[in-house]
């Protein structure tokens, strides 16, 4: 299976995030980790963004769920 790589202009696009939000995030442990690709470049695996990406819809629809049942009490 090939791996694609993204490069932070795509991921930036991908999640909506800034590139300081982007790194923040990496620093406390809740995105993924860029792979280095040589020098001073990085980028992300495809699969990665798309796993970050689907677990933020998953809480989204967790949290929602949620707020459907409280209001029907």
């Amino acid at each position: 299976m090939t791996k694609r790589i993204l490069r932070l202009p795509s991921v930036k696009s991908r999640t909506g995030l800034s590139r300081s939000t982007i790194y923040l995030r990496i620093s406390q442990g809740i995105f993924p980790k860029p792979i280095a690709l040589g020098g001073r470049t990085v980028g992300w695996i495809e699969d990665e963004i798309d796993d970050w990406l689907n677990e933020a819809v998953n809480q989204r629809e967790k949290l929602e769920s949620g707020k459907v049942r409280e209001n029907k009490r």
